[in-house]
């Protein structure tokens, strides 16, 4: 069995999700967003806007400033020249995945419909709403929750505990949505427009064969593997949130086929897997901001093991009890993260706020401190941001502010 070092394993995971390949010298198109689909495999989606939305920030970090109308159009448009490229699920969370995949989830799909927890037992308990639902949604789509109380003359009653107190309408349409009887059809702001999947699917993936909740698993834990690179068996399940019993049989498989090669990793206890497209550049160069729901650092306990970085986000953790800040960006410069930022658009001043700054363990804090004000400013610049403002938390704060452009430093936040 081969042995990769940490240094190796690190170097191939960068490159599974793009951090190998230059940015585009001009402005990013649908070609560039395929490049890094073709990598990332989906795009998961998140309510906090303190910065940026969660989906727009992945390939902001691989590609540098390109337009967000390349994602809403290939998420929430469609036309004969720019067909649809994405459609939403719950695939890490709530994702956005590649059209074609849609068939891939049907397992998950009946999997929810035969669930009988508390919140499956009120969703289930109102077949009547649940038609009434498709109606309106076939009439009126598409169209949010909201309007469809309003359209079937409700009062918004709520359900007893869980899921937020959400309104029965809200949680039909949720059911409706993860047993694949409802998609997203567009987004007003952040808010999702439900819609029929015949009308937003094409009919070769939406009337497409069935398939099978082995062949289906195996081709996702395949998809986890190319997007990591080398990667443990619960990092592979964690990419699409797989359970153990769905996945234990696609690693052997996959190993059978050839698609999976068993390595070993210093100080990685679990079984590990390199996936045979997989690449270890002797190098990794240049820079990159990462949001916390980028999909190279998202399970934290993988973060950790690749490049000895302790992360956990503290929207949750009280004010006075938060170590680095609300929303906190990972900064990764030449194959290692070297630092951490608490950011926040200020869109009201116009300006891109830097709360805290903090500097990892014996970097060269003068150089990291150049390399990010240079990307803060990208950053600010792709928001319609007027420059950048430092504040004073943290052992980067310094060295940040001292390279930040005069003009930028407006004020302390």
């Amino acid at each position: 069995m081969r042995t990769m070092t940490v240094a190796a394993a690190r170097r191939t995971a960068l490159a599974a999700q793009g951090f190998a390949d230059p940015r585009p010298s001009g402005e990013p198109t649908r070609r560039h967003l395929n490049r890094v689909l073709d990598r990332v495999q989906l795009l998961q989606l998140d309510s906090v806007n303190v910065a940026v939305r969660a989906h727009y920030m992945p390939l902001f970090s691989r590609l540098g400033a390109y337009s967000s109308s390349l994602v809403d159009s290939a998420a929430w448009s469609h036309s004969a020249r720019s067909p649809r490229l994405l459609v939403e699920y719950w695939a890490h969370e709530a994702s956005l995945v590649p059209v074609e995949d849609w068939p891939l989830f049907r397992w998950r799909m009946r999997d929810y419909e035969s669930r009988t927890g508390q919140y499956w037992k009120v969703a289930k308990a109102n077949l009547p709403l649940q038609d009434d639902v498709l109606a309106a949604v076939n009439e009126l789509g598409p169209v949010g929750a909201g309007t469809l109380e309003a359209e079937l003359d409700r009062k918004r009653p709520k359900a007893s505990g869980g899921w937020w107190d959400r309104s029965e309408v809200k949680i039909a349409c949720e059911y409706l949505f993860a047993i694949g009887e409802l998609t997203t059809g567009s987004r007003t702001g952040f808010q999702r427009l439900y819609d029929l999947p015949e009308r937003v699917l094409p009919p070769e993936v939406h009337g497409g064969p069935e398939v099978s909740t082995e062949d289906a698993v195996r081709e996702l834990i395949d998809r986890s593997a190319i997007a990591l690179g080398v990667a443990t068996e619960s990092d592979l399940r964690d990419y699409y949130r797989i359970k153990p019993k769905f996945a234990a049989p696609a690693f052997d498989d996959l190993v059978d086929a050839g698609r999976l090669e068993p390595v070993t990793v210093p100080g990685w206890r679990s079984r590990t897997y390199r996936h045979v497209d997989a690449r270890t550049p002797r190098k990794i160069t240049g820079r990159a901001l990462l949001c916390p729901f980028d999909p190279l650092i998202w399970e934290r306990p993988r973060t950790e093991r690749l490049f000895d970085f302790h992360y956990r986000i503290e929207i949750y953790v009280p004010e006075p009890k938060r170590v680095y800040g609300y929303y906190v960006f990972p900064f990764l410069l030449d194959g290692e993260l070297v630092a951490r930022v608490d950011l926040k658009a200020d869109r009201a001043a116009g300006v891109l706020r830097v709360p805290g700054a903090f500097a990892e363990p014996g970097v060269d804090t003068g150089r990291v401190g150049v390399e990010l004000a240079e990307e803060l400013r990208l950053m600010a610049d792709w928001l319609g941001l007027d420059g950048v403002v430092v504040g004073e938390k943290g052992d980067l704060a310094g060295p940040l502010a001292a390279v930040v452009p005069a003009q930028a430093r407006l004020a302390t936040p």
